[in-house]
């Protein structure tokens, strides 16, 4: 297993946004991404989830982008409340690796962070050492 620092950096392919800072989160089930204008559309008699990824604060082009919607789950926020948000399935490339991923999508304006990879997607693929950084990037250049 490849070794991650507490943050990193990490591409997402299908929305060709690159080096979005990501937070490691060992606490975190789910992870999840910074978007707005979160919806549920429905198109030909199928669930999509249309948002904006990221922002002017974080390094977004203000496309919007809809996924097929792949459930609602109730997710502890930061602050202890339950919420219910949309789950969408979707690759990243970290480590020069692409890997598909279930994100929440939820408005993270207020945190410094847009990105939180929570334990779900880290499992059976890295080991967390808490007292490095952005190892993935670090990697990309040596090669």
């Amino acid at each position: 297993m490849k070794i991650i620092g507490w943050k990193e950096t990490v591409d997402f392919i299908d929305f060709k946004l690159y080096n979005v800072p990501a937070k490691i989160d060992t606490g975190a089930k789910t992870s999840v991404l910074h978007c707005k204008f979160i919806e549920l559309v429905k198109v030909k008699r199928k669930n999509f989830v249309r948002f904006i990824p990221l922002d002017d604060n974080f390094g977004g082009n203000g496309t919007v982008y809809m996924l097929p919607y792949h459930k609602e789950r109730k997710v502890k926020n930061s602050f202890g409340s339950e919420e219910n948000r949309f789950i969408v399935k979707t690759a990243i490339s970290i480590f020069n690796e692409n890997h598909e991923i279930e994100i929440s999508l939820r408005d993270r304006s207020g945190m410094e962070f847009p990105m939180l990879l929570g334990r779900s997607f880290i499992r059976k693929k890295f080991l967390v050492d808490v007292s490095k950084s952005n190892l993935s990037k670090k990697e990309s250049k040596t090669k």
